[in-house]
């Protein structure tokens, strides 16, 4: 029954495997059993009978680790620091080769601020690890809190002696020294250690804060200059230094001279190294200066063409610069350094639209919908068809268009430019202007002072018949920036004439002529003085 019992938690019918686990324990209490039926209620949300269960096992079976460390967490849950704390300590008897045993223990004892049995603990652990920087620093910390200072460095003293060969210990030394404010001993350590090596970057950064506390300004600049010249320097060190700069001023054309001049000198230790480069192209975007940043973005991609972030931040320059070549040069790469980035695709597929490249446009819509998944958004995906149904239109595929704004519309029934763009289609073939008139009014009740948006839906009414209304919306139109559009003034002209006001209509097909309406139908209408439907 208990073998079953686990057959049927691995399929994943827990109910079943519940009550096998129960059935097992009437035949025989079992330890397993027990801890089975405490993961299930734990899954149902019943801790209480889930420690009862625990408690059992532990006592039937104290060799099973897994039993014991299942029931400390669940005391932590139920925020019983007591009991978990008395288990855990029982557990350091019971399995004593285990050391994570003690890191639960030290955890415990930290949770009370129970600073003593820390200690001990730290102890019991060095003993069966060794000494390491991190107990050391864990003691040093406890003996400051006690305000034990000899304690606290003489802690440090036995790490340096543990491992006289490494000079990052040395280093650290003359830190807790500093922190302790025994100044000159530190800055003896420091200088010791740069004798033997001249381009530790431990102590070369603890010297620039040994400059800075003595208020020695002057050095400490000249410290920070050589940090940042310095090849074997990490960029993230270089990195944290500029960014400790720049917080500490930049108000003024001075400080911002300054800190350029400062990632001029971190980049010119290494011009292939991308990470500097990119937090100075941060730097600039921050500041406006998207001129002198898009130069570092170029270069980061192209020492990096994985490196996402720089690619996006590119993108950002030259989408803000309607530069669609631009695009093409930014997002082509993209995809396929980064074929799961869907940002490149949308771009992309907008840039090829808007430079004519039809069929591009399509493949790389098809491209991107292959790579979409649960997680990509629906206005997303409605897009992606929203594109492909405009560029089927230029193309004079109307039922290919019309299947891409369906498709658009099934995703976000809310994509209010595909909802407009499918009735002013629909209504300039003169059909079903039923649905193009709700789709309209969607964008309308959504949008009410969008001029292209109230334009359509006064069209569409315009051909229904409905003249008086149509006047009404396109008047708004007009209102809201649509006299700056030929193409609504010319239709503001032929819903006036259908109004009776001739005169009216007249004036606004000049207009639009004078906008730059140019068509012979439009001309006609001008000539005749009369209202041509196409």
């Amino acid at each position: 029954f208990y073998l079953e019992g686990l057959n049927q938690k691995f399929k994943g019918d827990f109910d079943a495997a519940y009550d096998l686990f129960t059935y097992s324990l009437v035949v025989d209490e079992q330890p397993t059993a027990l801890y089975e039926l405490a993961m299930l209620e734990v899954r149902m949300g019943d801790m209480e009978s889930a420690v009862d269960k625990l408690e059992k096992a532990v006592v039937m079976d104290s060799t099973n680790y897994w039993y014991a460390q299942s029931l400390v967490g669940l005391y932590q849950q139920l925020d019983r620091r007591e009991d978990a704390l008395a288990l855990t300590e029982r557990m350091v008897e019971w399995f004593p080769t285990k050391v994570e045993v003690l890191f639960a223990l030290l955890d415990l004892y930290n949770q009370i601020e129970d600073s003593d049995n820390m200690l001990q603990v730290l102890d019991r652990i060095e003993e069966k690890m060794g000494k390491s920087e991190q107990m050391s620093m864990e003691k040093f910390r406890l003996y400051l809190r006690f305000e034990e200072e000899d304690k606290a460095l003489e802690e440090i003293k036995e790490l340096v002696a543990e491992y006289p060969n490494d000079l990052r210990y040395y280093v650290l030394l003359g830190d807790v020294l500093m922190q302790l404010e025994r100044k000159e001993e530190a800055y003896k350590i420091y200088q010791e250690v740069l004798q033997e090596e001249p381009d530790n970057v431990m102590a070369l950064l603890s010297m620039a804060s040994y400059y800075e506390k003595m208020e020695d300004y002057e050095q400490y600049e000249k410290q920070l200059d050589y940090l940042l010249v310095t090849k074997n320097v990490l960029p993230e060190i270089k990195i944290s230094i500029l960014r400790m700069i720049i917080s500490k001023g930049d108000t003024t054309e001075s400080d911002s001279l300054n800190i350029t001049n400062r990632f001029h000198k971190a980049l010119s230790a290494d011009e292939e190294d991308e990470q500097v480069s990119l937090f100075y192209a941060q730097y600039l975007l921050s500041k406006k200066n998207n001129k002198a940043a898009k130069p570092l973005l170029e270069k980061v991609v192209d020492l990096n063409p994985v490196n996402k972030t720089a690619r996006l931040m590119l993108l950002s320059i030259v989408a803000q610069e309607n530069d669609f070549e631009g695009i093409i040069k930014v997002c082509e790469p993209g995809i396929i350094a980064t074929p799961e980035a869907i940002e490149f695709y949308f771009y992309l597929a907008i840039a090829y639209n808007q430079v004519g490249r039809f069929e591009e446009t399509i493949e790389v819509c098809k491209k991107a919908l292959e790579r979409v998944d649960d997680n990509t958004a629906k206005e997303v995906i409605s897009d992606f068809y929203a594109i492909m149904g405009d560029v089927y239109h230029q193309q004079n595929k109307k039922e290919e268009s019309y299947a891409a704004y369906d498709s658009a519309l099934v995703h976000n029934a809310n994509n209010m430019g595909v909802l407009n763009n499918y009735a002013y289609f629909l209504s300039e073939e003169n059909k079903h202007l039923d649905q193009a008139k709700d789709m309209s009014y969607k964008t309308i009740k959504a949008e009410p002072k969008n001029s292209t948006y109230l334009d359509t839906y006064a069209w569409i009414l315009f051909l229904k018949g409905n003249y008086a209304e149509a006047k009404i919306y396109i008047d708004d139109a007009l209102k809201n920036g649509g006299d700056e559009s030929e193409v609504i003034v010319e239709h503001s002209g032929d819903i006036y004439y259908l109004n009776g006001e001739k005169e009216r209509a007249l004036e606004l097909w000049v207009q639009a002529k004078e906008l730059g309406g140019d068509s012979k139908l439009l001309h006609k209408k001008i000539k005749k003085k009369k209202y041509y439907a196409k």
